[in-house]
């Protein structure tokens, strides 16, 4: 099960640096349970990110990254204020998304 997504945006320049910390087990469907048994895969698929409402980043994943994966990224056009949107869909249909505006 996942758990909060934690998000901060600052100004930098002309960008706006946005780092995201997402709580998710992100399980490779390659380990095995106490029991002996798969434990099945479980990874983030999609993720996207709007600004002000309008998408600016979208991206696939797998289940090559680790649990609680950290993103960072940069986005242009940002002003201090300006509200940031990210979104994830994982592979079982779950989602979650968090706000936050630039500092």
């Amino acid at each position: 099960m996942a758990g909060p997504m934690k998000a901060r945006a600052r100004m930098q320049g002309n960008y706006a640096d946005v780092r995201v910390l997402m709580s998710h087990p992100m399980e490779t469907g390659q380990r095995k349970g106490r029991d002996g048994k798969p434990i099945p895969k479980h990874f983030i698929q999609n993720l996207a990110v709007k600004l002000n409402g309008k998408t600016v980043i979208e991206g696939e994943c797998s289940q090559a990254v680790s649990r609680n994966p950290v993103f960072s990224f940069r986005i242009g056009g940002a002003k201090p204020g300006d509200k940031i949107e990210i979104s994830w869909l994982d592979n079982k249909g779950e989602t979650n998304k968090t706000e936050t505006a630039v500092a």
